[in-house]
């Protein structure tokens, strides 16, 4: 196909989008907004990036000081300092062992976990300034019934970064260039290399930019993103509770949602505008209710977005209803789905409070908002 035509499909697409006639301006606000915001990210990460830079580079000098060094004296304090700053990199729970320095022979004391004790011994060795480790820690394979040993996060010690879950800003920079250059060195290439250089480097590019691991990036990942929020409604639970479970309401007061309809029991059709206002359907099935107080419901295998989410009413003592809802899902093409769909405005926070507080005014007033998909009906009355 024609790139000119692609392109030009592409700029007519855009220009539909933030021109419409009934949301082009609140979509044109909500971008420059972004811009703002994102600029302001792009400016503070430059700082921190720049720190961690500086850092590294002092410690990589300091490093190759020593390797040139002769056998230093360290002083039993600076060595019990070097000594406890290197259990955080290898141990769960550094604060629950000891840590005794004489003379360059350093003794270690305290409850760890079997599988960390290598690890902690084998950093500990490679201090400077230790000549040799005592080793008297109780070893326990499971924290069970050890105070000292509960909670606390897995530790990686000397496993190399690019191969840790979390990226340093200096890591991040790197992999980002490296993979910018595959990109243009793509441009330069035909064939199956230049899809191939070009893959890797949108790739490597993307894992720099977001600093997630590439399975969440491609939506192959359990996790998804979850959004949540609470509001209050000026009506009875039990009322609030009817409403919801109106599938009609939903279109009245939100948004994007073009259609609803129910096809079982438990089961309801959704047409949703997504990014750009290209429709994305799902059929959702409610698992779980309790009524007047509990709504749990999840997508089916075969929908375009896969998301569950709960919501609970709860009666306060005036006499409303305080909503919480949650939303976990995961967009198609993973973090890539997500970054597309907050660029054109439909980021599921943002979006769930508009929509949450359109269903607050429509079911205190008795008035469809006028910027919901489909206004001018009103609720049933209960």
């Amino acid at each position: 196909m024609n790139p000119i035509f692609i392109g030009g499909a592409a700029v007519g697409v855009a220009l539909m989008y933030f021109l419409d006639p009934n949301s082009g301006r609140r979509r044109r606000a909500r971008t420059r907004d972004k811009v703002v915001h994102a600029a302001r990210l792009v400016n503070d990460g430059a700082k921190v990036t720049a720190r961690d830079t500086v850092h590294r580079a002092q410690g990589a000098w300091a490093g190759a000081k020593r390797l040139f060094a002769h056998d230093e004296e360290v002083g039993d304090d600076v060595l019990v300092e070097r000594v406890r700053a290197e259990l955080g990199r290898v141990v769960s729970h550094p604060h629950a062992i000891e840590v005794a320095a004489s003379g360059g022979h350093v003794t270690l004391i305290g409850p760890i976990l079997s599988h960390e004790v290598r690890p902690l011994l084998r950093a500990v060795r490679g201090v400077p300034g230790v000549r040799a480790v005592s080793d008297q820690l109780t070893v326990y394979n499971e924290p069970d019934h050890v105070p000292s040993l509960q909670g606390g996060e897995p530790r990686t010690g000397g496993r190399f970064e690019l191969l840790q879950e979390n990226w340093s800003p200096a890591a991040r920079v790197v992999v980002g260039g490296v993979g910018a250059a595959l990109m243009l060195a793509a441009t330069q290439t035909r064939g199956a290399l230049c899809a191939l250089l070009g893959v890797a480097g949108a790739a490597l590019t993307a894992r720099a930019a977001t600093n997630r691991d590439m399975a969440s990036l491609l939506g192959l990942g359990s996790r998804g993103i979850t959004v949540q929020k609470t509001i209050y409604v000026a009506a009875p639970a039990e009322r609030v509770f009817a409403f919801w479970t109106d599938y009609q309401n939903f279109p009245r007061f939100m948004h994007n949602v073009r259609d609803v309809r129910q096809v079982a029991e438990n089961r309801s059709h959704w047409v949703v505008a997504g990014p750009a206002g290209v429709p994305v359907q799902w059929t959702a099935e409610v698992t779980h209710v309790i009524p007047g107080e509990l709504i749990e419901w999840r997508s089916v295998s075969d929908s375009d977005v896969r998301h569950e989410g709960t919501v609970h009413f709860a009666p306060t003592s005036d006499g409303g209803t305080r909503i919480s809802v949650q939303l976990s899902y995961i967009p198609p093409a993973g973090a890539f789905g997500h970054a597309v769909a907050t660029i054109f405005g439909a980021d599921p926070k943002s979006e769930m409070d508009a929509d949450l507080l359109r269903m607050k005014s429509m079911i205190e007033t008795g008035h469809s908002p006028h910027d919901a998909a489909k206004p001018g009906a009103l609720p049933r009355e209960s």
